[in-house]
């Protein structure tokens, strides 16, 4: 699944098109590395988000099989790291 899709299905950011102005601007890496959106995801990929202030990692733990899921299982899906 791609990058932008899986950010916006898991309910990392809110809309698509914001996951894809994040890739654009290089503030989203995936293993460590500054990615395109049409960028694969893996189970077990580190997705690291660097915000001004901050920066969030994610360990993706499996890939959705359908177009939207509810916040609540957003949790099976991708686990933030502390």
């Amino acid at each position: 699944m791609r990058i932008d899709k899986f950010l916006n299905i898991v309910n990392i950011v809110k809309r698509r098109t914001i996951a894809n102005d994040m890739l654009e601007h290089g503030v989203v890496f995936l293993n460590a590395s500054i990615v395109k959106p049409s960028k694969d995801v893996k189970v077990g990929d580190i997705i690291e988000i660097k915000y001004l202030e901050y920066t969030k990692k994610y360990e993706v733990l499996q890939i959705p099989t359908a177009k939207t899921i509810s916040k609540d299982k957003s949790a099976d899906f991708a686990r933030e790291i502390l």
